[in-house]
């Protein structure tokens, strides 16, 4: 029988913490008592310990001490206020149907976009693809689309023009296209100009001037998942020099 792991306070409060499930987490956050703190994906809180629910290294953010664990995952659990890339693939009454990759499909009203009332209905077609914002995400009821903020703006949310491309991407890769110190779609822009939208559930929508263009970047995006940052400098730089050559040779 393998020994049990052994653990001590200073090893759980240090950063980049390996966690199993079940994993009981309360030494991690005897700093943080007597100030707020949330709990994101792969925490659960039961009584006054935290408890770890999936495998990963743990993450905080600062300066809201925003706690999650961090994995390589593919299925998506919605989450409220994430930012989701869907499927129109139905209507029922004055509703649509989102396939958002979560375990039931969410809901998403037609007065639920910019300027949309009863009369002037916003054109959604089944097999569009959406950019929402989840307001509602629980475990007991289906989850809920909105296309526009708080003050009633889209704020780029709504239904992606024709043309582009989705395509599915682990988890993790998003929250690294998407984390500042990650450097990987604003060097990409400067080589060719795309279009992008990543959503939190794991998707990501690209559009570029031609078809070699969003596939190209497509590409360098899926390779960039497990690069460094001078990797990922790496290969921009060598992009770069490969579609310099492609112009000057169709010139």
């Amino acid at each position: 029988m393998a020994p049990p792991r052994e653990e001590t306070v200073e090893s759980k409060s240090s950063e980049n913490l390996r966690v199993l499930p079940g994993d009981d987490l309360s030494d991690v956050f005897i700093s943080t008592r007597g100030s707020k703190f949330r709990l994101g994906p792969g925490l659960r809180q039961e009584g006054e310990t935290v408890v770890a629910c999936k495998c990963g290294i743990l993450r905080k953010k600062e300066p809201n001490d925003v706690f999650w664990i961090d994995n390589h995952q593919k299925r998506y659990v919605p989450v409220k206020g994430e930012t989701v890339l869907g499927i129109v693939v139905g209507k029922a009454g004055d509703v649509f149907k989102v396939d958002i990759g979560g375990s039931v499909p969410a809901t998403l009203s037609y007065l639920a976009f910019e300027g949309a009332t009863k009369r002037n209905r916003p054109n959604v077609a089944i097999g569009d693809v959406v950019f929402g914002r989840l307001l509602v995400a629980n475990r007991d009821m289906e989850p809920e689309l909105v296309c526009m903020d708080s003050a009633g703006r889209s704020g780029g949310l709504g239904i992606m023009s024709d043309g582009g491309f989705m395509f599915q991407c682990s988890l993790g890769l998003v929250r690294k296209m998407l984390s500042p110190k990650c450097t990987l779609v604003k060097q990409l822009g400067q080589v060719m100009p795309v279009e992008l939208a990543a959503g939190m559930n794991g998707r990501i929508w690209l559009r570029g001037k031609t078809v070699s263009s969003t596939i190209t970047a497509m590409n360098a995006i899926s390779s960039a998942e497990f690069m460094t940052e001078s990797e990922i400098r790496l290969m921009v730089h060598r992009l770069q020099d490969s579609v310099s050559g492609m112009w000057s040779g169709i010139s």
